[in-house]
């Protein structure tokens, strides 16, 4: 299960697993961030917020997060991951070098300054 929350006042999506994400999950991040990229051209950030990385109920769901994070990377200026698990760091470390998007690691309880740090390099959206 993931929660989905599309901040459209700061242009960020907010997603907090909650169980092992599946296909059907990122279809509907999909469906909660395509439109608002369409008439704004972009997000400032996307801001994961999870006590431990869940992982993917099926190599489908793994395929259909890679195939999100190829498709969105570069419509995305900043990727929070707050977290008490080892994934922000890891995904700060490898996803420099593979997407767009500047990534940062916070603790899982410093959701504000995730926040913060996303507005920080807010992009101009079109409005």
């Amino acid at each position: 299960m993931l929660d989905i929350r599309l901040d459209s006042d700061n242009a960020i999506l907010v997603l907090e697993p909650h169980g092992p994400l599946s296909e059907e999950d990122f279809r509907r991040v999909g469906a909660a961030a395509d439109p608002f990229i369409e008439v704004h051209g972009g997000l400032n950030g996307i801001l994961i917020h999870v006590h431990s990385f869940p992982g993917w109920d099926s190599f489908s769901a793994l395929i259909s997060h890679l195939s999100f994070v190829q498709q969105h990377h570069h419509k995305v200026k900043r990727v929070a991951v707050a977290s008490d698990s080892s994934l922000g760091n890891l995904a700060q470390r490898l996803g420099s070098h593979l997407v767009g998007a500047e990534i940062r690691a916070f603790d899982f309880d410093q959701l504000a300054e995730a926040q913060h740090w996303i507005l920080q390099g807010q992009r101009h959206v079109s409005g």
